[in-house]
């Protein structure tokens, strides 16, 4: 088990962590997740052992994780990590980049092992060729392939298919997470994409201004949101008064609606004015302007144009279901 407890790190007078605190079981996946200056690629590198932390601990089962005044050397045998500089062997083949971390000692498993992340990654075609010459998806996924190259028990990747065309890393965040899953592997990932976690993480950590703002299992995390921050790094979301939800209510509370929750209504419901509306394949993403002139985000299987006025519902479930007891 992974344990970072009270962690603080900072430059000069500017914190970056500060008191950061949390548990990673064997084989567990956490996200993390947060605005662009939260501190994600800072955590990943401090429990790495790249950056010193002037307080607080990180300890992998028994085995301490010292910052650079401590070892010459960041990293442990155990432990991998994949930045978003790549650190590959550019006149080096793609094949030679992942061999090279593996066992001279043992050709036999070496080369099955080279095989095993070279389809895994989908990088048999690319071999051959030198890694200077790929594309920066096609690096990235050789990174990944070198970092998983000796089974590691804890893996921390930052952004690790920020670089990949779409169509790429769809079928590849599914193959890499079930394979890290089957293989009993812990794996933090920082990440700006709900795709990346979503579907895949155990639990979320969410950070703001280097605070852990929220911690808990990823469903949960989405279907009960506390804040609106949290919720917008998981989808569209909205914070509405409920007293403009249902008219009759006699709370003055907001709560955070989603904007799949919100349906298209004939006459009932709450007023809006449809100011753009954007084409996204299976439904549009649609932005209108209530009454106050509070902004609203929806979805909706056909396009609205614009200037038209509305009605949108919320389901009574979903407004119990927000609704803080």
């Amino acid at each position: 088990m992974l344990q970072v407890q009270e962690v603080y790190f900072g430059y000069e007078d500017t914190p970056v962590l500060d008191s950061v605190s949390f548990n990673v079981a064997p084989g567990e996946y956490l996200a993390v997740m947060g605005e662009s200056g939260c501190g994600k690629s800072t955590l990943l590198r401090l429990i790495y052992g790249e950056l010193p932390f002037e307080q607080g601990t990180v300890q992998w089962k028994d085995h301490p994780i010292k910052g650079p005044a401590y070892q010459l050397l960041p990293g442990a045998p155990f432990m991998k990590y994949l930045s978003q500089d790549f650190d590959l062997m550019p006149f080096l083949s793609v094949e030679d980049n992942i061999r090279k971390y593996l066992s001279l000692n043992e050709p036999e498993a070496s080369d099955r092992r080279t095989e095993e992340l070279l389809e895994l990654m989908d990088l048999d075609a690319y071999r051959s060729r030198q890694v200077r010459y790929l594309s920066g998806g096609e690096q990235q996924r050789v990174a990944l392939a070198r970092v998983l190259a000796q089974k590691p028990e804890l893996l921390l990747l930052d952004e690790p298919f920020s670089h990949m065309d779409h169509f790429r890393k769809n079928p590849l965040r599914q193959d890499l997470f079930s394979w890290l899953r089957r293989e009993g592997i812990s794996c933090i990932c920082a990440s700006h994409d709900y795709n990346d976690v979503l579907p895949y993480a155990d639990r979320v950590l969410v950070l703001q201004q280097g605070k852990v703002l929220d911690l808990r299992p990823t469903t949960e995390m989405y279907t009960q949101p506390k804040r609106l921050y949290t919720a917008a790094l998981l989808g569209d979301a909205n914070l509405i008064p409920v007293q403009v939800l249902k008219s009759y209510a006699t709370t003055t509370r907001r709560i955070i609606v989603y904007a799949h929750e919100l349906k298209l209504s004939a006459k009932s419901g709450f007023e809006a004015q449809v100011e753009a509306s954007f084409f996204l394949g299976s439904h549009f993403r649609l932005v209108g302007r209530l009454e106050g002139g509070a902004q609203v985000t929806f979805y909706h299987d056909a396009n609205l144009e614009k200037g038209r006025k509305i009605f949108l519902n919320v389901s009574l479930e979903t407004i119990n279901k927000r609704l803080p007891i």
